[in-house]
């Protein structure tokens, strides 16, 4: 028997971070038709993960429950999208449900491609071997940071675009931090592995985290990638791609982050773009709507945009896809604009952060006056610890920030 199909005004897949703001933000604007897609019962503030990866804060800080966060008013459909038809405006359900919409948020996330680098998804969770990426693991990272006295410790980060970008970094000098202040860093070699030719892309910031490497004495390899993982070995593969040499790594510890692309379901519909080899959904960079199927918005971490993945991007996206939304219901044009702007919160120590926050045109763009958030705060570190997420919970789910 097949299950029953239904119809909403507006159908919102995923039920996270930009899901779950858009939805507060349209019923708050007298939206009364709202489905929200999302097969999970638990809800992560997931830029909470590097803190508690680095023993600054529990993992119970960061959750919530999924019901805590739906909207009142807001129909939740407790089942993973599957497959969508932008053409005759329908989405599928993995338990067979079609599911129609006026309009349709396109909100998922991306999915973690932890069996993209040989070995690591079989190293995972023993043996020194850990990531942030996942929440039963974040708690695993700091045991083994503490464990750890003496040996390699290695930090990666894969090639192509990744959520929170400065996340397999701050873990690298949080723990450097911890070892210093333990008096055994220089027992230990620290490695990082960046793909990218340079350790930021925003000028102020690249010379910051140069200097924090500097400060802990970390090996910072650019233009590389860790390609495989031998747990029982515990040896890691690392390819310089400015040379295409090879070199093999023993570790002690080793934070790798996986690869990541958007959901396979995206990556096979109308709505992936083209030009981007992960899947990721095309989007109009300043109002957000698919070109192709205008009723289609893309919103946080499943659009292509030439943005980082941060939550602080998607509470400046929502609000324009809000805005271009309820225009359009009304037959008005999109006027609403996303600038680019993001913010990544850079802890480079114990109780030290860099604000870094910039647009499209990688031009720093502060948002807190009278204090310089390029130079590193404590401040700044308690605004991530305490203050963000209340902002998050009380005020992005709330619709009100």
């Amino acid at each position: 028997m097949t299950p029953a199909s239904s119809h909403h005004q507006v159908v919102i897949i995923g039920g996270g971070t930009a899901g779950i703001t858009v939805a507060a933000r349209l019923r708050r604007a007298g939206l009364r038709d709202i489905a929200v897609l999302e097969p999970s019962e638990t809800h992560w503030y997931q830029p909470l993960w590097t803190l508690v990866g680095g023993g600054q804060a529990p993992l119970r800080a960061a959750l919530r429950t999924e019901a805590e966060v739906m909207p009142p008013g807001v129909r939740w459909l407790r089942e993973s999208a599957a497959s969508v038809d932008p053409a005759a405006r329908t989405v599928g359900t993995a338990s067979g449900r079609t599911i129609s919409y006026d309009r349709l948020v396109l909100a998922p996330g991306l999915s973690l491609d932890w069996d993209g680098i040989p070995g690591l998804a079989q190293a995972l969770g023993h043996g020194g071997v850990s990531s942030n990426y996942r929440p039963d693991l974040a708690p695993l990272t700091w045991d083994f940071i503490r464990r750890t006295k003496r040996g390699t410790a290695l930090f990666t980060m894969p090639s192509g675009p990744v959520k929170c970008g400065g996340a397999p970094q701050k873990i690298a000098y949080l723990a450097a931090d911890y070892w210093r202040k333990r008096g055994v860093l220089g027992r230990i070699r620290t490695i990082l592995v960046l793909p990218e030719p340079a350790m930021f892309k925003v000028p102020v910031f690249n010379r910051a985290l140069e200097e924090t490497a500097r400060r802990y004495g970390i090996e910072v390899r650019l233009q590389s990638e860790l390609t495989q993982v031998d747990g029982a070995a515990r040896e890691a593969e690392i390819v310089d791609h400015a040379t295409g040499e090879k070199e093999t790594v023993h570790y002690d510890l080793l934070h790798a982050v996986p690869p990541q692309r958007a959901p396979q379901w995206v990556a096979d519909s109308p709505l992936a773009d083209p030009a981007s080899p992960f899947g990721y959904a095309k989007a109009d960079r300043a109002t957000l709507q698919n070109p192709d199927f205008p009723e289609v918005y893309a919103i946080g971490d499943v659009a292509n945009l030439p943005t980082s993945k941060t939550g602080a991007a998607i509470r400046k996206q929502a609000p324009v896809v809000a805005a271009n939304l309820r225009a359009g219901l009304r037959g008005r044009p999109a006027t609403a604009r996303y600038d680019g702007y993001t913010s990544c919160p850079l802890v480079t120590a114990r109780h030290k952060m860099l604000l870094a926050e910039f647009d499209y045109d990688l031009e720093p763009a502060p948002s807190i006056p009278f204090i310089d958030t390029t130079k590193e705060r404590t401040d700044m570190w308690f605004l991530k610890r305490y203050g963000l997420p209340q902002l998050y919970f009380k005020g992005m789910l709330k619709g009100l920030a």
